[in-house]
């Protein structure tokens, strides 16, 4: 798609991530709805598929769905249970695959969707198997789900730790280095405006 205005629906946009996608998109011309559980334009929990379902009914026509929103627990190995690989399933995997899924007839014909994976899926730290496991599924559906919806595109950015959030985080990204966060909203904006769908966008 070219760089007209698009209509957009953005996930997570509060935090240090999407706060930086939202300006980076607003910046470009783009419409933005924004859409959280507590704060955005649109109240919804995606990780609640039938939230999913109320939240494209309030949405209306839309050109582009942009997620930044995620999150899975981050404990040792002998220490994650079931319910910990489930939260991490649901709250990183399973909610943006139902945004892809369910959003496929409320995006134009040529939109796209930009989903969020993150540096663990290839560099693991200790803590953080249940991340990587979310972030691995996200990036092998991106991959699958792109031969499938085509004119429609779908792709992921895949960021190290964001920089603005190295005091809360960095201890457990030893050596890793960071990314500035508008940095990682360029990419967004490249999944967003560009042609190609199946990327991961690593940074």
């Amino acid at each position: 798609m070219t760089n007209r205005q698009q209509n957009i629906l953005l996930i997570g946009a509060s935090g240090t991530l999407g706060s930086a996608v939202h300006q980076a998109l607003t910046d470009r011309g783009h419409k933005v709805r924004t859409v959280g559980r507590t704060s955005g334009d649109l109240r919804f929990d995606i990780t609640d598929p039938a939230q999913i379902t109320a939240l494209y009914e309030a949405a209306g026509p839309l050109d582009a769905v942009v997620s930044a929103a995620g999150s899975a627990p981050f404990k040792p190995l002998a220490e994650l249970g079931p319910d910990c690989w489930q939260a991490a399933f649901t709250g990183k995997a399973l909610s943006q695959i139902e945004l892809v899924r369910q959003g496929l007839p409320h995006i134009a014909e040529r939109g796209s969707f930009t989903l969020i994976t993150g540096v663990l899926t290839h560099q693991p730290i200790r803590t953080g198997a249940a991340a990587s496991m979310a972030n691995g599924a996200v990036e092998s559906f991106v991959r699958a789900a792109a031969i499938e919806i085509a004119p429609q595109r779908v792709n992921a950015v895949s960021p190290n730790v964001v920089t603005e959030s190295l005091d809360a985080y960095g201890d457990f990204f030893p050596g890793m280095g960071s990314v500035p966060a508008d940095r990682v909203a360029q990419a967004y904006v490249r999944s967003v405006e560009g042609a190609q769908t199946g990327q991961i966008h690593q940074l």
